[in-house]
């Protein structure tokens, strides 16, 4: 809630004594709790399901608080009747529809430069000069090869530098440093081949295996571009650091593209669900079915509303709801003149002052992890913070 970065945390922790009543601590002390790199196992050890599992028991907690504040009674929780199973679904009649959800997507960008092709390809470059450094050995090779790195690097910036760069300038640019990214992958294989013909333990550690593997497949991605004038290729990479980073097209009007992960959100009586995350887009509009199957699994029962926009208004998911018994509440098909329901666009706005909470409050727009696991942890709970917020005001 502070938005605190690990290290700025572990500080606070060790300066400020009301955090460390907080924290449970049975007297003030300047002593730092744990080393800020700890957070990274925490958020491993989170994980996805687990705060997903949080978010789903904070529901029943809000029910049972509600419940107490109408009928005047404590909470508690007695045994269940005997005709019904262990999440509260009726196992003799199907149950009625109940509540409303609302149905909204929206993209969570990393903590990462904007990418370009050219620094992609300046930085691949770099990285292999790395490596290549970290491979040569004077007892098993004889010479080091030459890479030119401090003529790449020049003619690297004497492109990058220009304040206005044409399309023809940046493509002899991009196609330099390609050049020189092969170059520098078949030094590291020749440089590579000799320690396996000697039968020699590999040089490289996990991590630079990865970057290596990284490298290569950005190389292979930005050729077929290059080659077929296109600028658009399946799984691009965006960042050698975050290979698993994908770009979001979204249309908007600040952010076109954003490199990021994608989400789907859906609120029900104020608590958020984090119902999909996917590193690669998605059209949620075909996914609806399965949130709604996913909101019977949580409440036993079928919504009796469902708030959307037009992207989930398709003929399918009309039909499908409406054999369900479900009402959708959205511009209906047919002419303006026909309509006799209207829909306000402000019903929507709970989701959308939700996504601007997390993003302007909590760090949504800029997520700062830097694994794929913690990213993922990252955003979590950060909705689990949004339903935190929502349960302490319903408490009070």
């Amino acid at each position: 809630m502070c938005n605190l970065d690990d290290r700025e945390t572990v500080d606070q922790i060790s300066e400020n004594i009301y955090m460390q009543y907080f924290l449970g601590y049975p007297s003030f002390t300047n002593e730092k709790p744990f080393d800020a790199s700890l957070f990274v196992e925490f958020r491993k050890r989170l994980g996805l399901e687990n705060l997903n599992a949080i978010n789903e028991k904070i529901v029943s907690i809000k029910t049972k608080i509600e419940s107490a504040h109408k009928t005047n009674k404590p909470t508690s929780t007695s045994s269940e009747n005997n005709d019904k199973s262990d999440n509260g679904q009726d196992t003799t009649n199907e149950p009625e529809h109940k509540g409303r959800v609302i149905y909204d997507a929206t993209a969570c960008p990393q903590d990462i430069a904007y990418p370009t092709d050219l620094n992609l390809l300046s930085d691949a470059r770099e990285k292999l000069e790395e490596l290549i450094d970290r491979i040569y050995s004077k007892e098993l090779h004889e010479v080091k090869p030459r890479t030119y790195r401090e003529v790449a690097r020049k003619k690297y910036l004497q492109t990058a530098q220009k304040k206005n760069k044409s399309r023809k300038v940046i493509r002899k640019a991009n196609r330099c440093q390609l050049n020189y990214v092969r170059r520098d992958i078949t030094i590291v294989n020749e440089l590579l081949d000799v320690y396996q013909t000697n039968n020699l333990k590999f040089p490289l550690n996990p991590s630079q295996q990865k970057y290596l593997f990284v490298v290569q497949t950005l190389y292979d991605q930005q050729k077929q571009m290059l080659d077929t004038n296109t600028h658009s290729v399946e799984h691009r990479i965006v960042s050698i650091h975050q290979p698993h980073v994908r770009p979001i097209v979204r249309g908007k009007a600040q952010a076109k593209v954003e490199f990021g992960s994608k989400i789907h959100v859906s609120i029900i009586d104020g608590i958020s669900f984090l119902d999909e995350l996917s590193w690669d887009a998605f059209n949620e509009g075909s996914h609806m079915l399965d949130y709604i199957e996913k909101y019977r699994k949580r409440f036993g029962c079928y919504p009796r509303e469902v708030l959307a926009d037009q992207i989930y208004c398709t003929r399918i998911n009309r039909a499908a709801l409406k054999e369900l018994g479900i009402k959708l509440l959205a511009k209906p098909l047919g002419r303006p003149s026909a309509m006799t329901i209207h829909v306000s666009p402000g019903e929507r706005n709970p989701i959308e002052g939700k996504f601007g909470q997390g993003k302007t409050g909590y760090g949504l727009n800029r997520i700062k992890a830097r694994l794929k696991g913690t990213s993922e942890s990252w955003i979590a709970t950060i909705i689990l913070v949004l339903n935190l917020v929502k349960l302490a005001g319903v408490a009070l």
